[in-house]
């Protein structure tokens, strides 16, 4: 946002060597007063105030931010947005844009035109405009412009060594026109951006191509799936990580940063995505109350505390790893007794002979991810879901 209350607020800004982290409330479709996901989203922003503020970089809203992107909708919103204590960055989808126009959406809001970039530590994230040069409803398209600007940016970033993040509000297959989405396509796997955050689909979902991780999070409104909430993604020396937490879960909330866990290895080269031997477990924990201890435990061994790095603001073990396939744990305690866990599987064995279809949709899917809240059933109106 550009002249919002919310770049004023407090948050924690990544420098070098730090994990870039953000969060991610899903599209919104605000319609009326109190309805369920008008007080979803209140509930999601008192829990980042009280938990998250100095903790995260960002918040990121994805599109479809009011259902029918009148000026009402977004005044519901711009108050609510007036209470969130961290920086908040918004990018328009097909119903913000569905008079035509994004006027409301930029003066109500306070919204910074996009396309965008800004630099955070070792990280360049980009912010795409999917909806401006299409003619609204589905018709995505960037434009020839906006292709050329972000393919300076990348290279900008390249150049720079800093890893690149883009902000979407869908896959860049979901783009109309071929041509325009070959080219994004091909900008991605040419400049390896490690991860495209995005909205549209209403479910969570995420899908590796082998170079890219596409993360989607569940909606706030029109839900089919399960329990409204919002996700936390991490990148880490090009480890992607993300979590969903249920608005009704209780805090505090742990999750482990590298290395990867094996659905999301993409670079079998690094040690942190195919660890063989030996690792350093990278882990976040947030509460209101303050961590007081985070443990981790590789398979079935033994606990071992963990250390907080304060230069990363990370906590980290360095241990042993076995070959293959293993669990790797984290325990996290807060100040009040409060316990939170995060898992996943990690390889030192890189699937090389796994088909992927690289062509920046959903068909690279990973499925199933039950205990991260994905559930692979793509219940959402752009696939299995009604038609909304």
């Amino acid at each position: 946002m550009a002249q919002g209350k919310s770049t004023r607020q407090a948050a924690k800004i990544s420098t070098r060597g730090e994990p870039l982290v953000w969060m991610h409330i899903g599209d919104l479709h605000l319609t009326d007063a109190a309805l369920p996901n008008h007080l979803a989203l209140r509930d999601i922003i008192l829990q980042a105030n009280a938990h998250l503020v100095g903790q995260i970089d960002f918040v990121v809203l994805p599109g479809d931010n009011a259902d029918d992107g009148t000026a009402e909708q977004y005044e519901m919103l711009r108050s609510e947005l007036d209470r969130l204590e961290l920086p908040v960055h918004i990018i328009p989808g097909d119903h913000d844009f569905k008079s035509g126009n994004l006027h409301a959406f930029h003066e109500i809001l306070e919204a910074e035109f996009l396309p965008k970039a800004m630099t955070v530590g070792d990280y360049r994230c980009i912010f795409l405009d999917y909806v401006s040069a299409g003619t609204g409803g589905p018709d995505f398209r960037l434009g020839q412009s906006q292709l050329a600007w972000l393919r300076a940016e990348l290279q900008g970033a390249a150049a720079e060594g800093k890893e690149s993040v883009v902000f979407a509000h869908a896959y860049p297959a979901d783009l109309a026109d071929a041509g325009e989405a070959n080219a994004f396509y091909g900008m991605l796997r040419e400049f390896r951006v490690a991860v495209v955050d995005m909205g549209h689909t209403h479910y969570n979902e995420l899908a590796n191509d082998g170079r890219t991780i596409y993360a989607s999070t569940r909606s706030t409104g029109q839900i089919e799936e399960g329990p409204a909430g919002f996700s936390l993604l991490a990148v880490d020396d090009g480890v992607v990580s993300w979590r969903f937490k249920p608005v009704d879960e209780p805090w505090p909330v742990a999750m482990i940063t590298s290395p990867a866990a094996r659905r999301l290895a993409t670079r079998p080269l690094l040690p942190n995505h195919a660890p063989s031997g030996q690792t350093t477990v990278g882990a976040k924990a947030w509460s209101a109350q303050s961590i007081t201890r985070v443990d981790c435990k590789i398979g079935d061994s033994d606990w071992q505390p963990m250390d907080f790095i304060a230069s990363k603001h990370i906590w980290a073990l360095d241990c042993r790893t076995p070959d293959g396939s293993f669990q790797i744990t984290i325990r996290v305690t807060d100040q009040a007794g409060s316990t939170g866990f995060d898992n996943i599987e990690a390889t030192s064995t890189f699937d090389e002979t796994r088909e992927r279809r690289a062509d920046g949709s959903d068909r690279d899917a990973i499925g199933a991810w039950e205990e991260k809240h994905i559930l692979g059933t793509q219940l959402g109106p752009n696939r299995n879901g009604r038609k909304w």
